[in-house]
């Protein structure tokens, strides 16, 4: 069993972002925050959503290569921007719809990130290779982790 995820890491984030308004730089430092502190996962990372074209286009993240662009309610990731929940999946097998990107994945949440205004900035996904890896515990986290983020986006 893993370890849980400490709420430390949502303080980490805060100091880490103080003072930064780079949209690109802030994500990469929070997926790369992820990446270094939560134990048995194999990417961490953003899908930034493209209005235009009503789908997400890969952010920074930490990780094996990943898909590019995941349409609006598909897959793990485009469910969590349609429905604005947080998908807590403990075997992306049983998913109805699931987007293999890396074979080695059978865990995922995926937090979805909307700004103060409304507005769908996309959406935070983490990867295990163990199945039931993330906790209700760690998602209450992760969402917090979500809320410390857009709080320093939102000041840019």
């Amino acid at each position: 069993m893993s370890e849980p995820i400490n709420p430390i890491i949502n303080d980490q984030l805060d100091a880490l972002l103080h003072g930064e308004t780079n949209l690109v730089a802030n994500l990469a430092n929070a997926s790369a925050l992820l990446m270094q502190t939560l134990t048995d996962i194999n990417w961490s990372g953003f899908y930034l959503y493209q209005p235009d074209t009503d789908d997400l286009i890969l952010g920074p993240f930490q990780g094996n290569v990943a898909c590019v662009h995941i349409e609006n309610n598909n897959g793990v990731c485009g469910t969590a921007l349609a429905t604005q929940t947080t998908q807590l999946v403990p075997d992306v097998h049983q998913f109805p719809g699931h987007i293999a990107c890396d074979s080695a994945s059978n865990a995922e949440i995926v937090v979805p990130l909307t700004l103060k205004d409304g507005t769908k900035l996309g959406v935070m996904d983490i990867d295990s290779p163990l199945k039931g890896r993330f906790t209700t515990a760690d998602q209450a986290i992760l969402e917090k982790f979500a809320a410390v983020l857009l709080s320093h986006i939102d000041k840019a």
